[in-house]
């Protein structure tokens, strides 16, 4: 099984996706074209934003975790 790619990866890549995009939609020469290459961006820029807020949300659990042991350790003592 492959690993994943790094969170920084996986953007830039989208990122360099979205610049295709913006390519393809200049050249299209139609509206299906043009309505298929929005629906395409509307799915990459979905997906880097669910890779920020998975970011966020693996920040706001290290921080849970660590109060958590705050919390342990003050009940112990």
């Amino acid at each position: 099984m492959d690993k994943h790619k790094p969170s920084d990866e996986m953007i830039k890549e989208l990122d360099n996706l979205l610049s295709k995009l913006n390519a393809m939609e200049i050249v299209a020469s139609n509206e299906f074209e043009k309505n298929s290459i929005k629906i395409q961006r509307a799915l990459v820029e979905g997906q880097i934003h669910t890779i920020n807020e998975f970011q966020h949300l693996k920040k706001a659990i290290d921080l849970l975790t660590l109060q958590l042991f705050d919390v342990q350790n003050k009940v112990k003592n």
